[in-house]
């Protein structure tokens, strides 16, 4: 459920977390995860499929899409930028930014942007899945992005263990040497709050980790 706060704003709860208190409802959780999906095909997948443009660096208008949903799915009448926008900060992965009144998506893309995102504030080690298939030629020839615009990797080893095991039940885990790489050239992104991009990783970068998830632990959504 999405409500908002008059005081501490938008929040993914029954009550605010911060002062208890009910809040303003804003949609249900069947809405919000329609709408999510929605956003998420329009702003990394297919625009056109809603007669949207993306601009070079990925953003579109508010408005423009708030309309085109309107007119594809008439039960979102209500639908207002506010909507768009509270979806946005309470994302729990920062999948989003909106700036002024466009909103882009910070990952994951399918078709062509190029994203300006920030390069400051990257942790030393950065960590990514590979089956056990993949690592021998992952070691040899680095990483190169697949079926997305770019290479991304996990601010943590659990984080990247919990995007693996959407593809398999044990994946290896390899740790990025990202200070290394950065002070040899390479520009690595900040987009959501545990993902980073990069076009490629040079093999001289990586190294296998023994990372072993607890127990357990669950496969993480990957959008």
């Amino acid at each position: 459920m999405l409500k908002e706060c008059a005081q501490h704003g938008y929040f993914r709860a029954e009550t605010c977390p911060v002062c208890g208190q009910p809040g303003r409802f804003l949609m249900n959780d069947r809405e919000l995860d329609h709408l999510g999906r929605i956003l998420t095909g329009i702003l990394r997948h297919f625009p056109d499929r809603y007669q949207l443009e993306i601009d070079p660096r990925g953003w579109i208008a508010l408005p423009q899409i708030v309309r085109a949903i309107g007119q594809k799915h008439p039960a979102y009448h209500w639908l207002r930028t506010q909507h768009l926008v509270a979806i946005t900060e309470t994302d729990p992965k920062g999948r989003y930014e909106v700036r002024d009144d466009r909103i882009r998506a910070t990952y994951a893309h399918t078709v062509e942007v190029d994203l300006d995102l920030p390069t400051d504030h990257i942790p030393d080690l950065l960590y990514y899945p590979v089956t056990e298939e993949e690592l021998p030629i992952v070691l040899e020839v680095g990483l190169k992005p697949s079926d997305r615009k770019k290479v991304h990797l996990s601010k943590t080893a659990a984080d990247a263990h919990g995007a693996g095991s959407v593809r398999t039940p044990a994946p290896v885990i390899l740790e990025v040497d990202a200070a290394r790489a950065r002070g040899d050239g390479i520009v690595i992104m900040r987009a959501g709050k545990t993902v980073f991009l990069v076009d490629r990783v040079p093999p001289e970068y990586l190294r296998r980790t023994e990372y072993t998830a607890p127990a357990g632990t669950p496969a993480a959504d990957t959008d």
